[in-house]
């Protein structure tokens, strides 16, 4: 693991990378999913990408795991399992489950992939080697304390929101069928990237549960990089459904933005 002086400054660094991500996607649409366009260069199969992109967030954070000495000391390893789990369903099983034949391009597969190196790096570090909040030493008890509550049922109601949302997107089409639908089920009556608010709920939780800074940094990406992508993907829908089936629906915050 790093030094905590470089680990800091990781951190910062981090940040505000996210702030150009944040303003740059206001301006270039990320070329995946229906933004994907010839000029973004070779692409891989959709599937193998996912896995590719996601498995080394979940490879980084066992291994630190393991290094660190952490074992099953709590409250660090319940935080380790969550992050574990929402990564052995987004690297595993999301992939397999996916339906239609879309390719990503090399080029975001190449970001992806040094994101979630360097937020394994993040997360971990904040969680097993330089922990921020020094109610960890109380073991169990620590989640006693209201955030912690608060915290991991934000965390859940964020990934079940998360997973029926790309559920429903999974099953908008039969087999064989072609055309593009606007999805009216779940979370996507209020907004139009429920997925998305999910994921941005479920980040929230984790930072809200763990008091890392390391997880408020992750929050501030997924914020960075997702609501611009909603943001492009509200207008499109506008455009390609009108205004009428839209409705008063938001991009990505219910009944905000």
């Amino acid at each position: 693991m790093i030094s905590y002086t470089s680990y800091q400054w990781l951190l910062y660094v981090m940040s505000a990378l996210a702030l150009v991500v944040f303003v740059a996607l206001y301006f270039v649409k990320a070329g995946y999913g229906i933004f994907r366009t010839a000029r973004w260069g070779w692409a891989v199969n959709n599937r193998l990408a996912w896995v590719l992109m996601e498995a080394p967030v979940f490879v980084v954070m066992v291994w630190l795991w393991m290094v660190s000495g952490v074992g099953a000391s709590q409250p660090q390893l319940l935080f380790f399992l969550l992050f574990e789990l929402h990564y052995a369903q987004r690297s595993f099983l999301f992939p397999l489950l996916m339906k239609g034949k879309s390719r990503m391009p090399v080029a975001i597969l190449a970001m992806g992939i040094l994101f979630n190196v360097l937020n394994g790096v993040m997360q971990g570090g904040g969680l097993f080697f330089y922990p921020a909040d020094a109610a960890y030493a109380e073991g169990l008890a620590y989640l006693a304390h209201p955030h912690a509550w608060v915290g991991l049922l934000l965390f859940v109601a964020g990934m079940t929101i998360n997973c029926h949302s790309d559920h429903v997107i999974r099953h908008l089409r039969k087999p064989g069928d072609t055309r593009h639908y606007l999805p009216e089920r779940g979370m996507y009556r209020y907004v139009t990237s429920a997925n998305y608010f999910g994921e941005l709920v479920e980040w929230t939780g984790f930072a809200v549960l763990t008091a890392s800074p390391a997880a408020w940094v992750f929050v501030w990406w997924t914020f960075a990089n997702l609501v611009p992508r909603a943001h492009a993907i509200h207008r499109h829908y506008r455009e390609e459904f009108g205004d009428k089936q839209v409705g008063c629906r938001k991009a990505i915050i219910p009944f905000i933005y």
